[in-house]
């Protein structure tokens, strides 16, 4: 039986670069996160796109769910989670809900992108 290796201590300092620009802050990296993980589902990835397409940036759940070849139930639950994620607003007129897109929702998202 072999005995344990001893490693030595090394400066750090001499492969860590230091940072030269603001990272982002914890509470930030959470809601980031939320709403990353939010788009990361092609379903809501298209019906964002297909929501943004629609006359005044304005779709009816109904008309939202053929195009995905998704069930009612599955397209709802994928609109709830953008509409808590808040990408998209609900409003309900009759036995119809419409989602529409919030302004600037998706900036953050876009500049994390660009810095990238």
């Amino acid at each position: 039986m072999s005995t344990p290796t001893m490693l030595s201590v090394t400066d750090v300092t001499a492969c860590c670069a230091p940072l030269t620009r603001e990272t982002i802050p914890v509470e930030q990296a959470i809601d980031l996160a939320r709403a990353l993980k939010a788009l990361a589902d092609p379903t809501r990835l298209r019906l964002i796109s297909m929501v943004a397409a629609s006359a005044g940036e304005e779709a009816c759940a109904c008309d939202l769910v053929e195009p995905t070849g998704l069930g009612q139930p599955t397209v709802s639950h994928h609109l709830k989670i953008l509409t808590e994620a808040g990408f998209l607003t609900r409003s309900q007129r009759g036995t119809w809900a419409y989602f529409a897109l919030v302004p600037g929702a998706l900036d953050s998202v876009a500049r994390l992108l660009v810095s990238a």
